[in-house]
């Protein structure tokens, strides 16, 4: 859950740190309780970076903070900090990470220490020789792995969760690690079966596994970690003529900053003096630096190759470019998808009745222990711990506390959050943003692929292509003539058709008596001769001889979609300028891959038909529609909703396009660097390539995979566990081991995202 509330005049937000919310099924609890607070309107939980925000009544939030944190202490997790949401501090998620990793590492090794002690004595012990006084050394050595620094605030959340009512992982150790060790000590008092050496068994594999998941879980989020460290750290700026050095929180909109090759530009800003290339690969995945000199934009934590640079501050703090991809992938990677709600109704129900089963082992064994221990002799056949000689009270009370630790939620709350976590990241780290979990899911059902034509397939800018002459005259002196006369217009086509001479050298001279007639063309006088640059209409109006020479030409560069603007001088034709909006090198290829993808794809353009053919045509269109107008798209997308099922997406420019891209089941923002419009849609492409595209259904597709394998093995690991256990096929000490595997299963098949995608 990870759709916030607006903070309004009538509400606020508070945000707070909870390092022990590991898995979905510990943010579910912790969402339960603090929902249940009257002045709470929503929670929203992100297991990535542990926090939890609370949306609250504005007249209420100054005195409610600390009732959150008792809340959540009272469901059995600790709380880090609680405060309003701010500027993010670059090192907090890192640190809170650390740390945690750092107590749980300190945590094992204090129980791992006694419990290997304690297996060293027991071998001999059981199998060669009785150890004098091995029950009192056994019982002193656990007693700090089960009770103390070990075990101390496993049974303290446990303590917690089960006043409010609520039953988690904790729960299910404790009454795993507890009993046994009591039940021991009556070996004190009428020699039995010592159940010691399991307690503390069961409780340093417990921590194993805790220490394992936060490692394994910090490799998953690594992504996050990398972003938030690739910032500027200081930035060097001009204050009152001089040259200082200030850290890079404390720049301000409109402080100019010094930025030396090599170093990374500080904040998001505009070149004013100055050029040189940028290395942006860390935005847009491109390797290839860009060009920059005066006027551009330029993002933070870029690097500058090689020229000084002087950059205006535009964007400081939470508005930079980074800080929204951040923002983004940890909304992404904490969100929640849909097959999750399903997961959620088995976790809310899973520990009672957990702990029901446990219950009703321990119960049938008392009443059919015969029946029973017949399933232990078949087992004792090819299970090595299976012993059916025990006494039933000792069988029945391995079977129930098997049950308690095999059945651990641990791994189906893991599920869905890390294969999140690390298909966030790889998509950040290629240009690919997904804002959310819902849009994972639904980019699986998608059949459909609608592209917005200007932008998306092509530059978005007419590019000079082609030069028609006519018999007797030379296509450079057609297009030096052409430019010439236009390059006193600021037209786009003018633009083209100028910036195309200079290409292809053809020469651009001065024009004199500069006359523009509109959108119709215009004229001037070059080197003493008049020339006229235009349509058909406007060198017919002028007598212009010469035009049916030009005629097939001209209706073949415009049935292939060319703006054609004829050329005349001194009365005469004398040729053809062609422009178009140019199409992108990778559009083919992309369109290409979306068919081998199973997608149909349509393109939804306000150009006119001829010219949309064209375009469709050379990529690869498998159905326009033409002359549609912005506030048409978003009735020709539910059409296509209509007709395939709500099964379409749509990528486009994410400004111009927006409502249409809110309309369709996915939208794809297609964009570049710091002028992207990340809030626009489900998915941002940065780099600003159709390719982008096809690698983020992909990734959608293979992340959702990984969502269903993992939520597939754990609740398949719990549901064949469980019976076995339960009949006493399986000794506690394999099942605490288990357990710890299949959480860690789950992590590594999600890391394996990486190498599939």
């Amino acid at each position: 859950m990870t759709d916030q509330a607006p903070q309004t005049a009538e509400t606020a937000t508070i945000e707070l740190v909870v390092p022990g919310m590991g898995s979905d099924h510990c943010a579910a609890i912790v969402r339960k309780t603090l929902q249940r607070l009257d002045e709470v309107a929503d929670v929203s939980t992100n297991v990535s970076n542990h926090k939890v925000t609370v949306t609250v009544a504005a007249s209420t939030a100054a005195g409610i903070a600390q009732r959150l944190q008792r809340a959540v202490e009272g469901a059995g997790y600790d709380v880090a900090s609680v405060g309003r949401p701010g500027r993010r501090d670059d090192g907090a998620h890192g640190s809170i990470e650390e740390d945690y990793l750092r107590v749980a590492r300190r945590k094992l090794w204090i129980a791992a220490v006694p419990t290997t002690l304690i297996m060293l004595l027991m071998v001999p012990h059981m199998f060669w020789q009785p150890i004098p006084g091995y029950l009192a050394i056994v019982a002193a050595l656990a007693f700090p792995v089960v009770f103390l620094y070990g075990g101390a605030a496993t049974h303290k959340a446990s303590w917690r969760a089960i006043t409010n009512r609520q039953a988690n992982m904790d729960v299910l150790i404790s009454m795993g690690s507890l009993p046994p060790y009591l039940v021991g000590l009556v070996g004190f008092i009428h020699p039995m079966t010592s159940f010691i050496e399991m307690a503390a068994t069961i409780m340093t594999f417990h921590l194993l596994g805790r220490y394992l998941e936060t490692k394994a879980k910090g490799r998953a989020s690594r992504a996050i970690r990398r972003l938030v460290n690739m910032g500027a750290k200081s930035a060097r700026v001009e204050r009152g003529g001089v040259e200082v050095e200030v850290p890079v929180d404390q720049l301000q909109p409109g402080d100019l900053m010094i930025v030396r090759p090599g170093n990374k530009v500080p904040t998001d800003g505009e070149v004013v003096d100055g050029e040189s290339h940028v290395d942006e690969s860390i935005a847009t995945g491109e390797s290839v630096p860009v060009f920059k000199q005066t006027g551009d934009q330029v993002i933070g934590a870029t690097i500058n190759k090689e020229g000084r640079l002087r950059v205006r501050a535009t964007k400081v703090g939470g508005d930079t470019f980074l800080s929204q991809v951040i923002r983004l992938v940890e909304q992404a990677s904490g969100s929640r998808v849909p097959i999750q709600d399903f997961a959620d109704r088995m976790t809310g129900r899973f520990v009672p009745l957990v702990l029901l089963i446990a219950a009703a082992s321990l119960v049938a064994w008392l009443l059919i222990p015969d029946l029973l221990r017949g399933v232990l002799e078949w087992g004792a056949a090819f299970l090595p711990w299976v012993n059916p000689e025990l006494s039933t009270l000792v069988l029945a009370f391995l079977a129930a506390v098997a049950v308690l630790v095999i059945a651990c939620p641990c791994a189906l709350g893991l599920a869905t959050p890390t294969a999140l976590m690390v298909g966030s990241g790889i998509g950040a780290e290629r240009g690919i943003l997904i804002r959310s979990g819902e849009a994972i899911q639904t980019c699986k059902d998608i059949r459909v692929m609608v592209l917005d034509k200007t932008g998306t397939i092509t530059r978005g800018e007419p590019v000079l292509t082609e030069v028609v002459a006519v018999e007797g005259a030379d296509e450079q002196q057609v297009l030096g003539l052409a430019a010439a006369v236009e390059n006193a217009s600021e037209h786009p086509i003018a633009r083209a058709i100028v910036n195309g001479a200079r290409e292809r050298d053809a020469g651009v001279a001065e024009v004199s008596g500069f006359h523009s007639t509109g959108a119709r063309g215009v004229s001037g006088t070059v080197a003493g001769v008049p020339v006229i640059v235009g349509n058909q209409r406007l060198l017919a109006e002028r007598g212009v001889s010469g035009l049916d020479s030009l005629e097939t030409s001209l209706n073949e560069l415009e049935s292939r979609g060319r703006t054609a603007v004829l050329v005349a001088s001194d009365g005469r034709a004398l040729g053809i300028v062609a422009v178009a909006d140019s199409i992108k090198r990778e559009s083919a290829d992309a369109i290409r891959a979306m068919h081998q993808l199973g997608l149909h794809v349509v393109m939804i353009t306000g150009d006119n038909e001829r010219a949309a053919r064209a375009v469709a045509d050379e990529v690869g269109i498998d159905e326009v529609q033409a002359g549609v107008l912005p506030e048409g798209k978003v009735n020709a997308i539910r059409k296509l909703q209509e007709k395939h099922g709500n099964r379409v997406a749509m990528v486009g420019d994410g400004i111009n396009d927006a409502p249409a891209l809110k309309q369709a089941n996915v939208g794809i923002a297609i964009g570049a660097g710091a002028d992207v419009a990340i809030e626009a849609a489900d998915v941002t492409l940065v780099r600003g390539e159709l390719t982008g595209g096809v690698d983020a259904m992909r990734l959608s597709r293979a992340t959702f995979r990984k969502i269903v394998q993992n939520l597939v093995w754990a609740s398949g690991y719990n549901l064949a566990a469980i019976p076995v256990a339960a009949v006493g096929l399986l000794h506690p000490m394999i099942g605490v081991i288990a357990m710890t595997a299949s959480s860690l299963s789950v992590i590594g098949n999600s890391l394996l995202l990486r190498r599939s995608f």
